[in-house]
């Protein structure tokens, strides 16, 4: 990975941080996003130390807002001309529904278009990197997930794990419809699920009901490591053994079959077509 530069979102802590250290630890440079600069730079610290790689650098952005996630790429741009690989993993599961700055449902935002805008504005950069790789962290909990389209921001009806569901849908739903856009062009996108990892992932949550009580207690006595977590993020983004394979879903390391609803590529395409609507622009087809 020596002379390659690597992104990875949500890396302060997890499987993020755990990914952008093994990254860093190949000689990568690595380009750390993160939410809070304190915990950024605490993360960013760690990795450099235990890496012994002072090549990582840190930019701040909340990736549930569209201005942040739009002045992260601008930034990003500003210092690097190429980008080898892109791991999305920046996620969060929230117990009441809420809004982004933006006004779309927070899941929506932050699992989804937290993945969508800021790849699609780094495709030119990935493309003149080519190869290059982009990495979806999604999860297996997107085989329990629907989309409605005449519903997306959940506002009829919210329940945090289907709402959460839908959004790790999404991810692969994303995978699939950038993979036919991206192909011939070098740049491979693949859809992974960590495992049940035992992470602040939680932490995002709002109240304290039963719901997240007991969801809090089955993290605690049965969730993986997030280093056993990161594994699968972590062979995508360097194994040469996944060179050119793209639109694939994995877990444990191997392409598996996703749920039926994520190969659906109608609504793959439906979604990207909103998705560029919400964010005010229009990627190449």
């Amino acid at each position: 990975m020596a002379g390659k530069v690597c992104m990875v979102t949500g890396a302060n802590s997890g499987i993020g941080k755990i990914t952008a250290l093994a990254l860093a630890k190949r000689g990568a440079t690595v380009v750390m996003v993160c939410r809070s600069r304190e915990r950024g730079e605490s993360a960013q610290r760690e990795v450099v130390a235990e890496s012994g790689n002072d090549k990582v650098d840190l930019l701040l952005a909340d990736l549930s807002s569209m201005a942040s996630a739009r002045a992260m790429v601008d930034a990003f741009k500003a210092k690097y001309d190429r980008l080898n690989v892109l791991v999305n993993n920046a996620g969060a599961l929230f117990a009441e529904r809420q809004e982004s700055v933006d006004g779309l449902e927070m899941t929506f935002a932050l699992n989804h278009m937290g993945y969508f805008l800021p790849t699609v504005l780094l495709l030119d950069t990935l493309k003149a990197s080519a190869p290059a790789r982009i990495i979806n962290v999604s999860s297996g909990a997107h085989r329990a997930g629907r989309v409605d389209f005449d519903d997306l921001q959940s506002q009829r009806k919210y329940s945090s794990f289907p709402v959460y569901a839908k959004s790790k849908l999404e991810n692969v739903l994303f995978t699939v419809e950038l993979a036919r856009r991206l192909e011939g062009t070098g740049v491979t996108v693949n859809a992974l699920h960590p495992g049940f990892v035992r992470t602040n992932f939680g932490g995002n949550s709002t109240g304290n009901g039963i719901v997240t009580l007991l969801f809090r207690l089955f993290v605690k006595f049965f969730a993986i490591s997030p280093d056993k977590g990161a594994e699968t993020s972590i062979y995508l983004a360097t194994s040469p053994d996944v060179e050119g394979v793209t639109g694939q879903y994995f877990d444990k390391k191997k392409a598996a079959e996703p749920a039926s609803q994520a190969k659906n590529m109608e609504t793959a395409r439906r979604l990207w077509q909103e998705s560029e609507r919400l964010a005010g622009l229009s990627a190449p087809r």
